[in-house]
Parts: C-alpha cells; structure tokens; sequence
C-alpha cells in the first residue's frame, strides 16, 4: 500500500519547488514593459491610420464643397453704407480681421468700443462687384460696421459676359433691328439671346472650319516652294513650277476667302444688330450686344428649378467651353483634353519600356553586382525632383531629338520649330521617363509572385524561355503590372513641375487632335488641369477670380484620374478572376 503520508509529504514538497517559479512569473508580468505586450502599439498603428485617414477625408471634403458649390446661383444684395455709397454685388464670404489704428481713430466711439471689447475683431464680408469696366475691380470688402441697409431686389440682374467678366445692374431696354422695347420680357430676350447667339457660333464656326482651311493651304504652298528651293536649288525649273502653281493656287484661295470673309461679316453684323442697355447700381448705363451674354439671370428671382438649371448649365459650360478672361472664367475643355491625351501617350510609352526593363532583370539577366547596381539606380530615379526631368526633357527630346528630326523631315519650317520645342511628345516621353521606375519595380514584384513551379512545368513540355514568359509568366504577372501602371498614370496625371517646361501652355487654341492630317499632331502645345490649377490660383491679374475656378478644376482633375484609374482596376481585377486558380 502506498503511504498517504509519505505521498502527502512529496506533494508538499513538489508545490514548494514550484511556487517560486510562480511567483517569478507573476513578477516579470507584473513589471515587463508595456511595449513588449503589443496592445500600445495596435492603439499607435490605428491612431496613425485614423488620423490620415483624417486629413485625407478633409481634404476632399474641402474640395469637394468648394468645388461642387462654386456654380450654385447665389443672392445679389445692395448693401447702403453709413457714409451714402451703394454697392452691388454677389456675397462670397465673411471673415474677422484686425481694423489697423488709423480706421480705428476714424470711426465714432461707439462702433470702436465695440470693436475693443470684441477682441479689437470687426466681420467684413467679401462682394462680389463685377463691372470690371466700369470700376475697374471684381472684388470689394465691405466692413460689417459700414453698412446701414442691406437690400435684394428682385430687377437686379447678374449677367456672364465674353468679354470684361461679370455684370450686376438693372436691365433697361432691348434693341432688335432698330425695333426698341423697354423692360423686356424674359422670353423675349431668351429669344433673341438664342438667334444672337447661333449667329455667333455659326460665324465662329467659319472663321475655324473653312477659313482656317484656307489659311493652313496657303501656308502649305509657301513651304512647297521652301521646299523645292532646298531640295533643288534657287532658280531651279523645280522651284519655278512650285511657286507657279502656287500663284494660281493663291489666287483661287485668295477668291474663296473673300467669299468666306463676307459671309463672316455679314454674321458679324447680323449678331451685332441686337443691342441691350443695362445699367450698374450707380445709374451709369452703356449698351451691349446680346451676343456677347453667355449667361444671364435675375437672382433674387430664381425658383428652385430655375437655380438647377442654371446651376447645370454652368457646369455644361465649364466642361464644354474654352477659358476666357485669362482663365477665370468659361470651360476647360481644352484642358480635359489635353490631360486625357497626355496621360494616356505617357502610359503607351511608358508601358513597354517598363516591363521590358523589369523582364529583363528578373528573366534573363544574372544575378549579381551590377544587376544589384542597376536595381539600385532605378530606385534613385524615383526620388529626383520632377524638374530635374523637365530639364532633361527640354535639353534632349526637344533640343536634341526635335532639332534633328526637324532638320531631317522639317526644314522649310526652319527657323520657325516643329518638333523642336516643347510639346505633347516630349511631354508624354518625359513624364514616362519620371515614372518608369514605379512600372520596373511593380513589374519585377508581379513577376517574382509568379510561382516557379509554373515556369518549371512549362520547360518540361518543350516550351522556350520566351514562350514561357509570354505564356505563362506575363498572364498571370498582369495584374502587378497594371497596378504599376495605374500608379504611373496616378502620379503622371499631376505633375506640373516638368511640364511647365516641355509643353504645357496657358492657353491652346488647337487642340492636339483634330480633322487636318495626320489628324494627330504630337509637336503641339497643350493645356493641362494642374497647370490651370496654378495659373489661375497664381497667376491671374486677381487671385479672388480664380478661387472658385481652383476647386472645381482641382475636382475635374480628380474626377479625370479617378476614371482613368478606374478603367485600368477593372482591367486588372478581370485578370486577376481569369487567372485566379491557376496555382500549383
């Protein structure tokens, strides 16, 4: 039998072995770091990812709201000051700021006390005047305590204009063919408005279309005889059939030209018939022709469904027009265009150099020093200043490249360049340059996922290297591929920096595909979003003329990268379900 005592004895003893271990343990837990348990580190990583998450989210919103609210039809107010001046305008704004000393010591007791004991703060609201003939501004702050009575009458009318911006004054009469109405309905001026304004663009579409043919052709035979003078010699039979034929060509140009202007200033005049007095607050009132009204509305009259239209017709004419009045006001379709355009050639270009370059050192190259080097340079490339790249791209795609292929294909436009100075192409080339790096590393990325047991399989059926790769490793490799490919489009899409030197200008009259061969012409200028986005919010002759037209084209431009990512994520997420079990 077993002695209980004795295996009481043992388990007594056992226990007393073991508690100071225990109690070891309950001390180390007890005074360990609080870093070695992990849960401060999760409460850190969740409040960094909270907090950008954050400044992300605000961001948008603030372009979003500015952006979206920017063509809302807002109320015209009269606002009478204290001292008897009236102005009229549109509220944008209203802020506190500090009165300097002088307008302090300026004001009565009362109004300064009150501002004293507010802090020395006073609220000023920011009107939107226009006139800008007329006054010679846009934009004036009315402090709140200027104001003895503010108004909003239902006459006053706010009118967008072709040319000097803004107008915000009564309507006085309408003239049409001599026919004078005064105080004219809305529909009849909506009437009239509609034929002025189809006059206007059947006249512009003219001077584009048909006039602007004739003016490439004529063009076209001087640089025939250019030509022929450089390739033949000067007196050359050659060069003497050139220029006759193009004399008589001229001559037959020269014919439909005049043609063409008649019928232009026939419309010009037709357009100009219908003329509209208005006057501003002040009584000051000047006739204007109703053509040159792209907008018109009475304000403080609108209904909900009158604000939505106009509302809406604000937007179809910022994405369907081009800039006017230096930018800061009209469309940006020029600029879409260009955008899309440049963006997409930047992917071409940059697609196939890329892969290739990352096939090349994931595949086939060995292994070793100068792999390792090259690896590193690639990743250097991706931290060089945009800049530095425009440098480049104008020294040696447009200076180098451009001034050769124009000596070689173009020179009897010299010394007037072709490719031989900022364009689309060397825009696009130099974007691709910037962001082949982001492509190399992505692709070298989705072609190590590719499993080696698939590339193994394949040698073992016959296949060669180049069949393998193109067979088996590419497929399945695509969906890294394009993810490299949507961020190189992401990044391309908003720089600046280098295109302000290879291309990109304030304004492009001819966009870079049109119905002229080789209907796609690359040696162009172009216009941008984001060098919009800098020439308004910058470079305008008023910064508060532009800051509406900052948020909507900053949300355009989001808008454009947004679809353009989206296209290629869809692409990508097809391949990705094409090819999703084919692991072993």
């Amino acid at each position: 039998m077993v002695d209980m005592a004795q295996t009481s004895d043992e388990y007594m003893d056992g226990a007393k072995d073991k508690a100071p271990a225990s109690r070891f343990s309950m001390a180390r837990t007890k005074g360990s770091d609080l870093t070695a348990r992990g849960e401060p580190m999760v409460w850190a990583m969740g409040g960094s990812l909270a907090f950008g998450l954050l400044m992300i989210s605000g961001f948008l919103a603030l372009i979003f709201w500015n952006g979206f609210t920017a063509f809302w039809p807002k109320p015209l107010e009269i606002v009478t000051t204290v001292s008897g001046r009236t102005i009229a305008g549109e509220p944008l704004r209203t802020e506190s700021y500090h009165p300097g000393a002088e307008i302090l010591a300026a004001l009565e007791p009362s109004v300064r006390d009150a501002i004293i004991d507010n802090g020395g703060f006073a609220d000023r609201t920011l009107y939107r005047i226009g006139n800008y003939d007329f006054y010679g501004n846009d934009f004036e702050w009315v402090s709140a305590y200027e104001v003895k009575s503010v108004a909003t009458p239902k006459d006053l009318m706010l009118v967008e204009r072709q040319e000097w911006g803004v107008f915000i004054g009564t309507l006085i009469s309408m003239d049409a063919d001599g026919q004078v109405s005064n105080r004219p309905t809305l529909d009849a001026l909506n009437a009239a408005h509609e034929r002025t304004r189809a006059l206007r663009e059947a006249r512009i579409a003219i001077e584009k279309g048909p006039v602007g043919d004739i003016n490439h052709e004529i063009n076209e035979l001087r640089l025939s005889i250019r030509r022929a003078e450089i390739k033949y010699g000067t007196d050359s039979p050659e060069m003497i059939a050139a220029q006759e034929h193009a004399a008589s060509e001229t001559v037959r140009l020269t014919k439909e030209f005049d043609k063409l202007s008649a019928q232009v200033l026939a419309a010009r005049a037709a357009e100009q018939s219908v003329t509209v007095k208005v006057a501003d607050i002040g009584g000051d009132a000047r006739d204007f022709p109703l053509a040159n009204f792209v907008l018109y509305y009475f304000a403080n009259d609108l209904s909900l469904a009158a604000k939505v239209q106009i509302y809406l017709e604000r937007w179809w004419e910022f994405l369907s027009a081009e800039p006017r009045e230096a930018n800061t006001e009209g469309g940006v379709w020029p600029a879409i265009f260009g955008t899309f355009v440049m963006t997409v050639v930047m992917a071409l270009l940059v697609a196939p150099f890329g892969i290739m370059a990352a096939l090349y050192l994931r595949e086939y190259a060995r292994q070793g020093r100068i792999v390792s080097l090259v690896r590193i340079c690639v990743n250097n490339l991706a931290g060089v200043p945009s800049i530095v790249y425009g440098v480049f791209g104008l020294g040696f795609f447009a200076y180098v490249l451009g001034g050769s292929i124009d000596a070689m294909f173009y020179p009897e436009h010299l010394p007037a360049p072709t490719f031989g100075t900022g364009g689309l192409l060397w825009a696009a080339l130099t974007l691709a340059l910037l962001t082949v790096p982001v492509v190399i590393v992505a692709t070298e990325e989705a072609l190590a996922s590719v499993p080696r047991s698939m590339r193994e399989g394949s040698l073992a059926c016959g296949a060669s290297k180049w069949q393998t790769i193109r067979w088996i490793v590419l497929p399945r490799a695509m969906p890294g591929i394009m993810t490299g490919l949507i961020l190189a489009m992401a990044r391309g899409a908003g720089e600046v920096a280098p295109l302000m030197i290879v291309g990109v200008v304030k304004l492009a009259p001819e966009l870079p595909i049109d119905a002229i061969f080789p209907f796609v012409h690359l040696e162009r200028s172009f216009m941008h979003l984001g060098f919009h986005i800098y020439d308004v919010g910058f470079q305008s002759r008023n910064s508060e003329a532009g800051r509406s037209m900052v948020f909507v084209t900053a949300l355009v431009l989001l808008a454009l990268v947004l679809v353009l990512n989206t296209v290629s994520i869809i692409v990508r997420n097809r391949l990705k379900r094409r090819f999703a079990g084919d692991k072993f």
